[in-house]
């Protein structure tokens, strides 16, 4: 989570200095919104399968792994929209 919320506090500080649109702030906000939550889920799964059982299961494993996978999946479609967003404005100030 604090590797998400470090982020999320970078895409704002360049969604300021590079002025992106409401429309791009409302893709953000939702994006990081998405990923947070997936991780709050992703770590109420590994509490209760830890609470249920300290054996070794193939069902834990594979309930955590899960839940990982899906922080994992938003997290990289988040990072790819984020360039589509941020690229074509670096671009611009460099260019």
């Amino acid at each position: 989570m604090k590797i998400h919320c470090l982020a999320a506090a970078l895409v704002v500080i360049a969604g300021v200095l590079l002025g992106i649109s409401k429309e791009e702030w409302i893709a953000c906000l939702l994006l990081f919104g998405l990923v947070m939550s997936l991780e709050l889920v992703n770590t109420a799964v590994e509490s209760i399968v830890d609470l249920v059982t300290t054996d070794r299961k193939p069902l834990a494993k594979k309930a955590k792994d899960t839940a990982a996978g899906a922080v994992l999946i938003a997290a990289i479609f988040a990072a790819v929209i984020g360039l589509l967003i941020f690229v074509p404005k670096l671009i611009a100030v460099f260019a």
